[in-house]
């Protein structure tokens, strides 16, 4: 398929299923605004990539690659819930500055992007490890895998945030 022929097909999909993908999201979310710039998102997404040859499904395509987008949306927005609720635990002297705060979100933001990009077993692993502290025999144990198993989840997640920096 020619990029002008792929274009025109993204055309007719963006022209039949944007608003009925706009409200959708729009009703998940509670909030209009959010569900328009999230299937803007979604067809952004689509124009970077390949579009299938043999489209069955539109609905079924544009709902996989919103969802992925909306749970990323309420990862993020949860992570910025949890720092804004610690700085609020921390007295008023001590407060990071709104640019400090800035900075932090921008890169815990950058962290879960790249946490996101690893397959989720080793993601779910290195968490594990990382967050929560757990000896990788606890995590064999936690998610029936062997040493071995975690060892290689570890080594791809540490290989891809080194390559990430």
């Amino acid at each position: 398929m020619s990029n002008a022929d792929a274009r025109q097909q993204i055309g007719v999909l963006y022209t039949e299923h944007h608003s009925w993908l706009a409200s959708w999201l729009s009703h998940k979310l509670h909030c209009k605004n959010l569900g328009a710039d999230l299937a803007h998102d979604t067809f952004l997404r689509i124009l970077g990539s390949r579009l299938p040859a043999d489209l069955r499904e539109p609905r079924a395509y544009l709902t996989t690659i919103a969802k992925g987008l909306l749970n990323s949306h309420l990862r993020r927005k949860k992570l910025e819930e949890a720092y804004l609720d610690a700085l609020a635990a921390i007295p008023e002297p001590v407060q990071p500055s709104a640019e400090e705060r800035l900075v932090v979100l921008e890169t815990l933001g950058e962290i879960d992007r790249i946490l996101d990009s690893l397959p989720a077993k080793a993601r779910q692993v290195f968490l594990l490890a990382q967050l929560d502290g757990l000896p990788y025999a606890d995590i064999c144990a936690l998610l029936d895998i062997s040493l071995s198993t975690v060892k290689r989840h570890m080594v791809l997640a540490f290989r891809h945030c080194l390559a990430a920096l």
